[in-house]
């Protein structure tokens, strides 16, 4: 029993944690708001989108194997969410040529995949560092 009351725990801490996550991505993306651009049909922002759930989602799972308690495990994911964020930022700094903004918010789904796969791929990094 108490492994089903743990699991639920882990569970919302999750969602509370992927929730607070998104929330802090939305108000730093200044060029539009992810939320409106998903009901439009923008296919870009929704893989982006993607990305960073299923990335601090990876993260927390490693959080989960490597932590002793929950609090150990929201703080690590609120690191990882920092971390995710430093990634965009480095991503939307090396591609000088154009704004990452702009293209997700034009629907350029090749953006979209890049930045999903930078933040599923940087989440196996950062989750395989915790110890």
């Amino acid at each position: 029993m108490e492994a089903f009351i743990s699991t639920f725990i882990y569970f919302l801490m999750a969602i509370i944690v992927v929730v607070i996550g998104l929330v802090v991505f939305e108000f730093l993306t200044r060029k539009y708001k992810d939320w409106e651009e998903i009901k439009n049909g923008n296919h870009s922002v929704a893989l982006s989108i993607a990305g960073k759930i299923i990335g601090i989602c990876i993260i927390l799972s490693f959080a989960i194997y490597h932590s002793i308690t929950v609090w150990e495990t929201i703080l690590w994911g609120g690191y990882g969410v920092v971390l995710q964020l430093i990634a965009y930022w480095v991503f939307e700094g090396l591609t000088r040529k154009f704004s990452v903004e702009e293209q997700l918010k034009g629907n350029n789904i090749a953006v979209g995949i890049i930045t999903m796969a930078v933040s599923i791929g940087l989440a196996f990094v950062i989750g395989a560092s915790i110890t």
